[in-house]
């Protein structure tokens, strides 16, 4: 039987789960935002994406093959596909489109308006992808998405199958066009997000040694010809902490998914949940979860609510700054 971990909301205020590591964080709290549990029983929740024009989230549950859809107006949450192919991370395109990365098929897909499915990209230069995991679209359309092995590493989140590629970052054009892979030295390559003006990309390298880190890259040269310059680290985990998926603010705040490594003796409670930096790279708040956060994004009417994808939940938390538009 899978166990979930017990949740109540906090009774008192400020939530004491939102915790203040920097003053300037205090103008972001909302003094009554408290955290939520919109949803468990997941296996693995992952990808959540806003849709605020159906007022809807979408969020994998890559090992139960499917993908969720939990509703604001009903606080309801049902499948929207199932199977999924082992969905996991999820975007939307410049014309609303829902964008997929599946494990079990090893592929990018867009889900059309009238809901055929087409495939974006499955192979690179004749060799397979390997899982993508993570996917983000730019103002000019373009899709960016990390590809590391995760998927097929068993039968866990989809199946084992020998890697042909490294664990690479990719472009492509808004209809699969032009892929090309712009890194290919990470080692676990993980989410990955754009500062508000996107000339500066964030990705997590989650296998990282001796430490998980984040790694900001600027963005460089348009279209086809687009790469990816001047490899700096944005933070490093150090100790038993491990970043996931990212989100980042109107502000340049980076919000991370964060949770132990897997090392003996950690303290959970003071690394499940989601760690927050300010654009230089300084802890300005953890958000404590009693779950493992993969993944997370912006969404509300407002842009002002933060979507907690976390082991075998969802949360959700209120707060005073917006996700970059």
């Amino acid at each position: 039987m899978q166990h979930t971990p017990s949740f109540e909301p906090s009774l008192r205020l400020p939530d004491p789960r939102v915790r203040v590591l920097d003053e300037r964080f205090l103008a972001l709290r909302l003094l009554s935002g408290t955290v939520e549990r919109l949803f468990t029983g997941c296996a693995w929740a992952e990808g959540p994406q806003w849709f605020g024009d159906g007022r809807f989230l979408l969020f994998s549950d890559i090992p139960n093959d499917r993908i969720l859809r939990w509703d604001e107006c009903s606080g309801q949450t049902h499948a929207f596909r199932q199977p999924s192919n082992h969905a996991n991370g999820l975007a939307r395109d410049r014309l609303g489109r829902l964008v997929a990365c599946e494990h079990g098929a090893r592929r990018i897909t867009r889900t059309e308006h009238d809901g055929r499915v087409t495939v974006l990209a499955s192979h690179y230069r004749g060799k397979r992808l390997n899982s993508p995991n993570d996917v983000v679209c730019r103002r000019d359309g373009s899709l960016w998405f990390t590809d590391p092995p995760f998927g097929i590493l068993g039968w866990w989140e989809g199946e084992p199958a020998t890697p042909e590629l490294p664990h690479g970052v990719y472009r492509m054009g808004p209809d699969g066009e032009d892929l090309t892979m712009l890194l290919d030295d990470l080692q676990g390559s993980n989410g990955l997000a754009f500062s508000p003006g996107e000339m500066v990309l964030y990705v997590v390298e989650s296998r990282h040694q001796p430490h998980r880190c984040i790694w900001q890259y600027d963005v460089v040269g348009e279209g086809a010809a687009t790469r990816l310059a001047n490899k700096r680290v944005f933070v490093d985990a150090a100790g038993p902490g491990a970043y996931d998926g990212i989100a980042v603010d109107e502000a340049g705040n980076v919000w991370c998914g964060f949770g132990s490594n897997g090392s003996a003796g950690a303290d959970l409670d003071d690394l499940d949940g989601v760690r927050v930096y300010d654009r230089e790279g300084r802890p300005l708040a953890h958000i404590a979860l009693p779950e493992r956060c993969a993944n997370l994004c912006f969404g509300g009417r407002h842009r002002n609510r933060l979507f907690m994808a976390a082991s075998h939940s969802l949360y959700a938390l209120h707060v005073n700054t917006r996700g970059a538009a």
